[in-house]
């Protein structure tokens, strides 16, 4: 027999007696005695021990979305109407029969091992040996953002109103004094905590990392402090709700400008030596694209007056390292440059020679610096291998492009520069293969690269590859085979300067910039 249906005017009723009598965390704080706070079994009672730090605890299971503790962080911390250190986001997996969905709460990890320390060129940041909270020292900030392509989980946060970067400290002052961050106290289920946690301090600095985030970034990069607890397993195939979303990035413009023409200076001064021309005109050449890049580059910093301080971090930051480098660089190519001038006297002999060679190191140098500092942010589009080729290949071509404009230049350059321009052609050609692959799980890094490239970035995807085509390949061909005069070899250079121009620019348009999961925006 099947027992008869409640009725559901009693079962409404059930229910709702049952949740007057559940003991959550809004009817226990309003339950307590007024002087006493509720949050202090939220936060450690005693310092960290050495070999431990303080770090978040989220209770996946508590956290209901409603962005208090974002609402709270940006009141108590005085953020801007568009600025946020405290995030809302959401993950989903399982299966059809099986859905899974969870809103989750993010702010900044304080890593064991933090990228944006590391990276900074300026010592702008600093762990604190005891509670190994990394806080941001605003007076110290150059606003160069690197910290920002450092960080795989999008913390810092640049204020165009200030020209620096800020990010969350955990509230690191109210710890010291017994209280609550402003995200504890204000999440009304008690989904986040301030907990303690052990550090592996070895060859490398290391913590577990088996309770953070499924689809987020990779901790292994620098070691994630936060905890996500949930008291049943998340599916394996979790992933972040907005993964496929469409992100082109920032296109930083005066470091557009910086990696288009060092690499032309870098590329003119080789070819001025190898091909020892008689007129200075290529070496004065590279000298001004060197001297416009460096000068358009300090436009980038929100306070460049105190770009002075970019060698502090000359040990760990490659950021500090190309400064160094171009900075040693551009007197010696001044003064190279002058002696082709006949301004400086200096006749032709092993000093004269080098000077030039010299030069020319540092140039090369410089560029592997500038590699390295996107490289080293373990962005997939800007890995070294993908990377190298691109600044190396500029410098090649747009030296050989100002070398053929130069007077008594063989025409023959024009077949070198075709030859460099088509593979740089094809190389960045391959950045479109993983679109024609089929993923029907979170979208790689790679794809949603290629995806920009033939969706939101397609226009200027087009003009990159008709403008090297003609002015890289075309034109020099016409010019070395005497089909056109000799100064169609300006109009080469112009082109080609717009084709690496509109490469540069999708380099950092297209780049899939890792962070915590997101909302879904409609």
């Amino acid at each position: 027999m099947v027992a008869p249906r409640q009725p559901l005017g009693d079962f409404l009723a059930e229910l709702l007696a049952e949740q007057g009598q559940l003991q959550t965390p809004v009817t226990r704080f309003s339950a307590a005695p007024k002087r006493e706070p509720t949050y202090r079994d939220l936060i450690p009672l005693t310092k960290p021990s050495p070999g431990e730090q303080y770090a978040f605890e989220v209770d996946l299971d508590s956290c209901s979305g409603c962005k208090a503790c974002v609402v709270a962080c940006h009141a108590l911390n005085g953020l801007e109407d568009d600025e946020s250190w405290r995030d809302v986001g959401l993950i989903h997996g399982g299966s059809h029969a099986a859905p899974f969905q969870q809103t989750v709460t993010t702010a900044c990890h304080h890593c064991a091992d933090p990228g944006c320390l590391n990276g900074c060129p300026v010592l702008a940041y600093e762990k604190d040996p005891i509670t190994g909270i990394v806080r941001h020292l605003d007076d110290q900030c150059i606003g160069c953002q690197y910290c920002i392509l450092k960080c795989p989980y999008d913390v810092p946060k640049y204020s165009e109103r200030l020209g620096i970067v800020r990010k969350c400290d955990m509230c690191h002052n109210r710890l010291a004094e017994g209280e609550a961050p402003a995200c504890v106290q204000a999440c009304p289920t008690e989904a986040i905590k301030i907990i303690k946690i052990e550090i592996h301090v070895g060859a490398a600095v290391r913590v577990d990392t088996s309770a953070f985030l499924p689809g987020a970034p990779d901790p292994a990069y620098t070691q994630p402090t936060t905890r996500y607890i949930s008291r049943q397993p998340l599916p394996e195939n979790a992933a972040a709700a907005d993964g496929a979303a469409l992100r082109p990035q920032p296109p930083h413009w005066p470091l557009v400008a910086l990696l288009m023409l060092m690499p032309m200076a870098v590329g003119c001064g080789v070819a001025d030596k190898v091909l020892d021309l008689k007129t200075p005109a290529l070496a004065v050449c590279g000298w001004v694209a060197g001297a416009a890049g460096l000068g358009l580059a300090a436009l980038h910093l929100g306070q460049p007056l105190r770009a002075w301080k970019v060698f502090l971090n000359l040990r760990r930051s490659w950021f500090s390292r190309e400064a160094v480098v171009f900075g040693l660089w551009f007197p010696l190519a001044s003064a190279y440059v002058a002696v082709r001038l006949g301004w400086l006297p200096l006749a032709a002999g092993p000093l004269r020679s080098s000077l030039a060679v010299g030069t020319a190191l540092l140039g090369t140098l410089g560029l592997f610096c500038s590699v390295m500092i996107y490289a080293d942010t373990q962005r997939a589009f800007w890995c070294f291998a993908n990377t190298a080729p691109r600044f190396f290949g500029t410098a090649v071509i747009l030296g050989l492009a100002g070398a053929l404009i130069a007077p008594g230049a063989p025409l023959a350059l024009g077949y070198l520069l075709a030859a460099a321009t088509a593979l740089k052609l094809a190389f960045e050609a391959r950045a479109l293969t993983p679109i024609q692959e089929e993923d029907d799980g979170p979208y790689p890094p790679a794809r949603q690269t290629a995806r920009l490239l033939v969706g939101p970035l397609r226009p200027v995807n087009e003009l990159r590859a008709v403008a090297g085509l003609l002015g890289g390949i075309l034109v020099p061909l016409m010019v070395a085979t005497g089909s056109v005069p000799p100064r169609a070899a300006w109009l080469a250079l112009g082109l080609t300067l717009l084709g690496e121009l509109a490469e540069r620019y999708l380099f950092f348009r297209a780049v899939d910039a890792p962070k915590m999961p997101g909302s879904v925006r409609s």
